[in-house]
């Protein structure tokens, strides 16, 4: 069975929700028979890439709220982070444009290493005071590395900002036509949507469900057609 998850680094309920979704799995009879992929979506696709500022900023802007407001937002994240394990700085984080993580992420699925970065991205932009956006490529290349990618391809991927923006852009229509407004967004084998960071128990329920429902081959079979197996392949007889 297969749960694509759609998200965005920048995204602190898709941390969140990441960590309850895989308290269910690490819970569930079958998850060695579960694949998980990461699908891209951006919270703020219009920014400009050199465009950072401090999340309480961008929070009060684009909400209307004031920073005071906005501070106890990040403190209720910071403890609903803190119940499932997270550490999350409630204080002094930025916020930038995260198409180039996102290439990443598609770069690092090629390479079987899609998990282990996105973790470290998450942690890198929730947890340590070091930014993630400001600064520049030897930030991104040392988190990849740490994920198990190799430097120079990391360089090569980032230099060219062609590569990988056609899977992003398609993760984001895709997220478009299932009706997915917000992430994170699980989708259990293109039949169920849990839409938000779900309480544990709500995954573990959407995949039992997924499971038992998953439809076995139907076999269309007029009889004697030849065919090849493990013991060779069937010789015409005239």
């Amino acid at each position: 069975m297969r749960v694509e998850i759609w998200s965005d680094i920048a995204c602190p309920w898709c941390y969140v929700g990441k960590a309850r979704f895989e308290k269910a799995l690490a819970a569930f009879p079958h998850r060695d028979e579960v694949e998980v992929v990461h699908r891209s979506f951006e919270l703020d696709p219009g920014r400009a890439k050199d465009d950072v500022q401090p999340v309480l900023a961008m929070l009060s802007k684009k909400y209307g709220m004031s920073e005071a407001q906005a501070q106890a937002g990040e403190e209720n994240l910071g403890a609903q982070a803190a119940s499932e394990g997270l550490a999350y700085l409630t204080r002094g984080r930025d916020h930038g444009n995260t198409f180039d993580l996102h290439r990443l992420l598609h770069f690092a699925k090629d390479e079987g290493r899609q998990d282990e970065l996105i973790q470290i991205l998450y942690r890198a932009n929730f947890a340590e005071e070091r930014s993630l956006f400001t600064e520049g490529e030897d930030r991104l290349v040392e988190l990849a590395v740490e994920a198990g990618l190799d430097a120079a391809a990391v360089r090569a991927v980032l230099a060219d900002p062609s590569r990988y923006a056609d899977e992003v852009r398609a993760d984001e229509r895709e997220a478009a036509e299932l009706g997915a407004n917000g992430v994170p967004f699980f989708v259990l084998d293109r039949k169920y949507g849990v839409s938000g960071a779900q309480p544990a128990e709500v995954f573990t329920q959407a995949l039992t469900q997924a499971w038992g429902e998953r439809s076995p081959l139907k076999l269309i079979d007029q009889g004697g057609a030849e065919a090849c197996g493990p013991d060779g392949c069937a010789v015409p007889q005239h």
